[in-house]
Protein backbone atom coordinates (compact mmCIF):
# COMPACT_ATOMS: atom_id res chain seq x y z
CA UNK A 1 0.00 0.00 0.00
CA UNK A 2 1.45 3.39 -1.17
CA UNK A 3 -0.40 5.22 1.76
CA UNK A 4 -0.80 3.78 5.46
CA UNK A 5 -3.90 3.64 7.36
CA UNK A 6 -2.60 6.29 9.57
CA UNK A 7 -2.62 8.59 6.94
CA UNK A 8 -5.75 7.73 5.36
CA UNK A 9 -7.60 7.90 8.52
CA UNK A 10 -6.05 11.79 9.27
CA UNK A 11 -7.09 12.70 5.71
CA UNK A 12 -10.66 11.55 6.38
CA UNK A 13 -12.86 13.92 7.83
CA UNK A 14 -15.71 12.15 9.32
CA UNK A 15 -15.64 11.76 13.70
CA UNK A 16 -18.57 9.02 13.78
CA UNK A 17 -16.33 6.53 11.68
CA UNK A 18 -17.15 3.09 13.50
CA UNK A 19 -13.53 2.37 13.12
CA UNK A 20 -12.10 4.95 14.34
CA UNK A 21 -10.69 3.60 17.64
CA UNK A 22 -8.48 1.14 16.21
CA UNK A 23 -5.15 0.77 15.83
CA UNK A 24 -4.16 2.12 12.43
CA UNK A 25 -1.33 -0.11 12.12
CA UNK A 26 -3.32 -3.22 13.15
CA UNK A 27 -6.16 -2.24 10.93
CA UNK A 28 -2.98 -2.00 7.82
CA UNK A 29 -1.78 -5.62 9.11
CA UNK A 30 -5.12 -7.23 8.47
CA UNK A 31 -5.68 -5.51 5.29
CA UNK A 32 -1.75 -6.09 3.87
CA UNK A 33 -2.73 -9.57 4.91
CA UNK A 34 -5.77 -10.63 4.01
CA UNK A 35 -4.73 -9.04 0.22
CA UNK A 36 -2.01 -11.11 0.55
CA UNK A 37 -4.39 -14.22 0.86
CA UNK A 38 -6.13 -13.29 -1.96
CA UNK A 39 -3.38 -13.08 -4.27
CA UNK A 40 -1.62 -16.23 -3.21
CA UNK A 41 -5.51 -18.30 -3.67
CA UNK A 42 -5.63 -16.70 -6.95
CA UNK A 43 -2.31 -17.38 -8.12
CA UNK A 44 -2.82 -21.32 -6.52
CA UNK A 45 -5.95 -21.46 -8.40
CA UNK A 46 -4.37 -21.35 -11.02
CA UNK A 47 -1.49 -23.64 -11.02
CA UNK A 48 -4.16 -25.89 -9.93
CA UNK A 49 -6.32 -26.39 -12.52
CA UNK A 50 -3.42 -26.74 -14.62
CA UNK A 51 -2.62 -29.83 -12.63
CA UNK A 52 -6.00 -31.19 -12.34
CA UNK A 53 -6.78 -30.62 -8.40
CA UNK A 54 -10.34 -29.37 -9.44
CA UNK A 55 -11.44 -29.00 -5.72
CA UNK A 56 -8.44 -27.04 -4.29
CA UNK A 57 -8.60 -24.54 -7.55
CA UNK A 58 -12.50 -23.89 -6.88
CA UNK A 59 -11.87 -23.43 -2.44
CA UNK A 60 -8.66 -21.03 -3.54
CA UNK A 61 -10.68 -18.67 -6.11
CA UNK A 62 -14.06 -19.04 -3.50
CA UNK A 63 -10.95 -17.83 -0.98
CA UNK A 64 -9.80 -14.96 -3.16
CA UNK A 65 -13.14 -13.26 -3.67
CA UNK A 66 -14.11 -13.78 -0.30
CA UNK A 67 -10.62 -11.90 1.27
CA UNK A 68 -11.15 -9.35 -1.87
CA UNK A 69 -14.53 -8.25 -0.56
CA UNK A 70 -13.75 -8.35 2.87
CA UNK A 71 -10.76 -5.95 2.14
CA UNK A 72 -12.80 -3.85 -0.04
CA UNK A 73 -15.03 -3.74 3.01
CA UNK A 74 -12.64 -2.71 5.07
CA UNK A 75 -11.61 0.13 3.21
CA UNK A 76 -14.50 2.01 3.77
CA UNK A 77 -14.15 3.10 7.20
CA UNK A 78 -16.95 4.99 6.87
CA UNK A 79 -19.66 3.17 5.69
CA UNK A 80 -18.65 0.23 8.21
CA UNK A 81 -21.35 -1.69 10.35
CA UNK A 82 -19.49 -3.16 13.07
CA UNK A 83 -21.65 -6.10 12.83
CA UNK A 84 -21.87 -6.46 9.78
CA UNK A 85 -17.69 -6.15 9.47
CA UNK A 86 -17.45 -8.91 12.14
CA UNK A 87 -19.63 -11.45 10.47
CA UNK A 88 -18.20 -11.20 7.39
CA UNK A 89 -14.80 -11.35 8.97
CA UNK A 90 -15.82 -14.26 10.55
CA UNK A 91 -17.04 -15.65 7.47
CA UNK A 92 -13.58 -15.21 5.67
CA UNK A 93 -11.87 -16.83 8.66
CA UNK A 94 -13.84 -19.80 7.70
CA UNK A 95 -13.05 -19.89 4.20
CA UNK A 96 -9.02 -19.20 4.57
CA UNK A 97 -9.50 -22.37 6.86
CA UNK A 98 -11.26 -24.52 4.46
CA UNK A 99 -8.54 -23.45 2.19
CA UNK A 100 -5.56 -23.86 3.78
CA UNK A 101 -6.93 -27.22 5.01
CA UNK A 102 -7.24 -28.31 0.95
CA UNK A 103 -4.25 -26.71 0.40
CA UNK A 104 -2.30 -28.51 3.29
CA UNK A 105 -3.33 -31.20 1.66
CA UNK A 106 -0.89 -31.15 -1.86
CA UNK A 107 1.74 -28.64 0.44
CA UNK A 108 4.36 -31.67 0.43
CA UNK A 109 4.31 -31.90 -3.79
CA UNK A 110 2.93 -28.09 -4.33
CA UNK A 111 4.99 -25.52 -3.51
CA UNK A 112 2.34 -23.24 -4.61
CA UNK A 113 -0.38 -24.82 -2.09
CA UNK A 114 1.98 -24.38 0.50
CA UNK A 115 2.73 -20.97 0.26
CA UNK A 116 -1.09 -20.23 -0.11
CA UNK A 117 -2.23 -22.03 2.63
CA UNK A 118 0.69 -20.15 4.87
CA UNK A 119 -1.16 -17.03 3.53
CA UNK A 120 -4.25 -18.21 4.27
CA UNK A 121 -3.68 -18.74 7.86
CA UNK A 122 -1.56 -15.24 8.31
CA UNK A 123 -4.58 -13.75 7.33
CA UNK A 124 -6.61 -15.65 9.92
CA UNK A 125 -4.36 -14.86 12.36
CA UNK A 126 -4.68 -11.04 11.85
CA UNK A 127 -8.48 -11.33 11.42
CA UNK A 128 -8.84 -12.71 15.00
CA UNK A 129 -6.52 -10.27 16.00
CA UNK A 130 -8.82 -7.45 14.39
CA UNK A 131 -11.95 -9.34 15.73
CA UNK A 132 -10.77 -9.69 19.38
CA UNK A 133 -10.11 -5.58 19.70
CA UNK A 134 -13.42 -4.75 17.65
CA UNK A 135 -15.03 -6.94 20.17
CA UNK A 136 -13.45 -4.87 22.89
CA UNK A 137 -14.37 -1.48 20.97
CA UNK A 138 -18.06 -2.88 20.71
CA UNK A 139 -20.88 -0.86 22.92
CA UNK A 140 -22.02 -3.72 25.36
CA UNK A 141 -26.15 -3.81 25.83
Amino acid sequence: MNMTMDMMKGAMSSSDMPMKDMDPAMMQECIEAVSACAQACIMCADADAGEGMGRCAGLCANCADVCDTMVRMMLRMNGMDMQVTMSMMQTTVMMCRACSAECMKHAEMSEHCRMCAMACDQAVMAMEKMMGAMRESMPTT
